[in-house]
């Protein structure tokens, strides 16, 4: 008897799924904005090297860190040749073990200092009464077209700042930080993080990227439900090996906008600002967060 009741009560739940899925819901409808540019690869190749830091990053799947691991050439004296080699090989030997050695010295040192970019991606869920924070990112597209450099830095400030006003407002996070080196496309995976976070939205209203801009009126009609969440998704791509500490509380959150605000204009590649629900009257519920941000972690107070 405990099996059959185990059993009718999974069919329930396999009907109750069946209908969500094929019911439709008005409410779980949501508009959503994109703004920001991106630099060109070959922008990025012709930038000045520096001396990077360990390279690191966070997985994509929520809070989880990541160590990639570089390896290092390390290379000592060449050991002096032994008399019977010097005798019966000559001087040549010599001077190709000494060759030889530049050769792995140089190789070691240039790995060192190739290129490295940073692809961040900071996700934050605010409560859906931060009204202002809204009606704010829609005037940063309207003032700010991101086309070269100073305008995407200008777009991270004026974003991270109505951000900061807001912050009472943010419940949730999740940070992604990957790091390319020379010989991977930093390009493409900026390109995928952005296609992702695009794809979400129902209709997308507002679209403001390397100084196009579109709009257009949200077809869906509400069926009276309460904006319960607002959700912001800024994607950066900067010039060399990044770190950022892991999100857990209030204070994090903070200390990650800080680090992305004190980004040098010279050194960002692109930006990619994208949030939900653009349109004034919309509503994102939490079903549709839950469904559509699954790595999004609450915030603990300390």
């Amino acid at each position: 008897m405990a099996t059959l009741g185990r059993r009718f009560v999974l069919a329930l739940m396999l009907v109750a799924v069946l209908a969500a899925a094929f019911i439709p819901h008005a409410a779980l409808a949501a508009s959503g904005g994109v703004m920001g540019g991106r630099s060109s690869s070959s922008s990025s190749s012709s930038s000045s090297s520096s001396k990077y830091r360990r390279s690191s990053s966070w997985g994509s799947e929520g809070n989880s860190y990541y160590s990639s691991r570089t390896t290092y050439v390390s290379v000592g004296t060449p050991a002096p040749p032994s008399v019977a080699t010097v005798a019966g090989e000559g001087p040549g030997a010599v001077f190709w073990m000494v060759a030889i050695g530049l050769v792995v010295l140089v190789a070691a040192a240039a790995y060192r200092c190739r290129p490295r970019t940073t692809v961040v991606k900071l996700q934050v869920a605010l409560l859906g009464w931060a009204k202002p924070f809204q009606q704010e990112l829609n005037e940063i597209a309207d003032r700010v077209r991101a086309s070269n450099k100073p305008a995407y830095k200008l777009m991270l400030t004026e974003t991270i700042c109505s951000l900061s006003r807001h912050k009472d407002c943010c419940v949730f996070s999740s940070l992604s930080v990957d790091v390319k080196d020379g010989t991977d496309s930093w390009e493409e995976h900026f390109d995928e993080i952005s296609i992702e976070e695009r794809s979400k939205f129902d209709e997308e209203t507002l679209y403001s990227l390397e100084g196009i801009k579109r709009t257009k009126e949200y077809s869906k009609k509400q069926d009276g439900s309460r904006n319960e969440y607002i959700v912001v998704t800024i994607v950066v791509a900067a010039n060399g090996a990044l770190e950022f500490p892991k999100i857990t509380r209030p204070a994090d959150l903070e200390a990650v906008v800080k680090k992305l605000n004190s980004i040098r204009a010279g050194d960002i590649w692109g930006i990619h600002v994208l949030w939900t629900p653009q349109e004034e009257n919309d509503v994102l519920t939490e079903e549709k967060l839950l469904a559509d941000y699954p790595h999004l972690r609450p915030h603990y107070d300390d």
